[in-house]
């Protein structure tokens, strides 16, 4: 069989572990793919000095490539939007395959990427956008292709969950902890995509929608950061049993589909709850399989590279295929129009910590409060001031509850006399 041919448009981190990876794996990757994976064409505005690329084309015009009569597969790793977007679609218009590891691409641009693709034949395969090296995507949209998929929830972004487990292990604060990814090359100059949750939101998105065979809706997302969490919560939560993750949770209910990142409890007996570091998570829980679990490194340039070449090589073995014949883009031919729920009408248990004056009387009124919401509790704790302080806490957890009735509840325990500043709320999930 004839060669496949690829353009890489990028050769930075990721660019460039791809081309390591394709060319030191060469002979195992045609066994795999069954014809040779060439690199017959790189875009790119500098080299990469970990790349040995003497004998490959380079264009400093990453149109060039896509638009290239000679390419078979273009793989977009430029990241970005707009340019990104123009490319992938100069690319498919050009008859190309397309590989790309931009979750934002595909989250906010994917429906009409993937509507032109099935117009010209060609296939847009993105497994390295979500979770970087777990096999996510194929998991959901191939080996668990039988079952309903009831609910799934993922650690999607590393550095959050980095700033975490150095939250908890070594009792530093926040913003210390956010220097030191930032210095390690983990979090950006400017962290907000990975702190308030707008990379895992992101992804949590592509997700869904291949669980439930809905449409990409990341408008629809709720995306609640971890700036925040303090030291306190993060004790807390380990004296009652549980530990804390930046968790994007997606459920499928009678009233509609959940769809958020936030700060989330999670049972310390659960195992996605030790998952620690840089590591990403995902759990799915399907009808017929039960509880699944995946774990790996969610970025970097191996981890990402081995999802961008197992893309390739799966086009490799269907390029003669028809269009029919090969999976969907989102794993279903026919996608629902199912509705996401807004916040407020999430169902979900809660903790609860509350800054008082120490004076009698003050968690009556809290217990008070709750109770004529229908609002159960299933944990307290009173912490007595600290030496120097004033203020006690009070630190609840409550059963089940919708999310609108809760946001009355808070508002009501606000107004007290007695409380301080805001009320700190953590949404749990037991994940059973």
């Amino acid at each position: 069989m004839k060669p496949v041919k690829v353009g890489i448009c990028g050769l930075g981190t990721v660019g460039g572990g791809t081309f390591n990876v394709l060319t030191t794996n060469a002979k195992n990757i045609a066994r795999r793919a069954g014809r040779e994976i060439i690199v017959a064409q790189i875009g790119t505005r500098r080299p990469n000095s970990d790349c040995d690329t003497r004998n490959i084309p380079m264009t400093s015009d990453i149109f060039e490539v896509a638009k290239n009569p000679d390419i078979d597969v273009v793989v977009e790793l430029i990241g970005g939007y707009e340019v990104a977007r123009e490319l992938v679609m100069t690319a498919i218009e050009h008859g190309k395959h397309v590989v790309t590891a931009n979750k934002a691409l595909i989250a906010e641009h994917g429906e009409e990427i993937f509507a032109l693709a099935e117009a010209k034949g060609v296939s847009v395969m993105y497994e390295a956008g979500v979770a970087g090296g777990i096999p996510i995507i194929k998991a959901l949209r191939e080996g668990l292709a039988a079952n309903r998929i009831n609910w799934l929830a993922g650690i999607i972004n590393g550095t959050g969950n980095f700033i975490l487990t150095e939250m908890r292990d070594k009792g530093r604060d926040f913003n210390d902890v956010l220097q030191e990814a930032q210095q390690l090359g983990y979090a950006e100059a400017d962290p907000t995509f990975d702190v308030e949750g707008i990379d895992a939101a992101h992804k949590l998105t592509i997700l869904a929608s291949i669980a439930y065979g809905i449409p990409l809706q990341f408008a629809r997302c709720y995306t609640e950061g971890i700036s925040k969490i303090t030291q306190d919560d993060v004790e807390y939560a380990e004296e009652l049993g549980y530990r804390i993750k930046h968790l994007g949770v997606s459920r499928q209910t009678e009233k509609g589909i959940d769809l958020r990142v936030h700060p989330t409890l999670i049972p310390e007996a659960r195992p996605i709850a030790k998952v620690d570091g840089v590591l990403n998570a995902v759990m799915v829980n399907g009808n017929a399989v039960g509880d699944t679990l995946y774990v790996g490194a969610g970025a970097g340039a191996g981890p990402t590279a081995s999802a961008v070449v197992a893309d390739i090589i799966d086009l490799a073995r269907t390029l003669e295929a028809d269009a029919a014949a090969r999976v969907n883009h989102l794993a279903y031919n026919e996608i629902e129009n199912e509705q996401v729920l807004p916040i407020e009408e999430v169902e979900t248990s809660y903790y609860l910590r509350i800054q008082v004056q120490d004076k009698t009387g003050v968690l009556a009124s809290v217990a008070t409060i709750l109770s004529e919401r229908g609002i159960n509790i299933e944990a307290i704790i009173q912490k007595e001031p600290k030496e120097g302080e004033e203020l006690a806490q009070i630190i609840l957890l409550t059963h089940r509850i919708v999310e609108k009735t809760m946001n009355g509840a808070i508002a009501a325990i606000q107004a007290l006399d007695s409380t301080v500043g805001d009320v700190t709320r953590i949404r749990v999930e037991h994940l059973d």
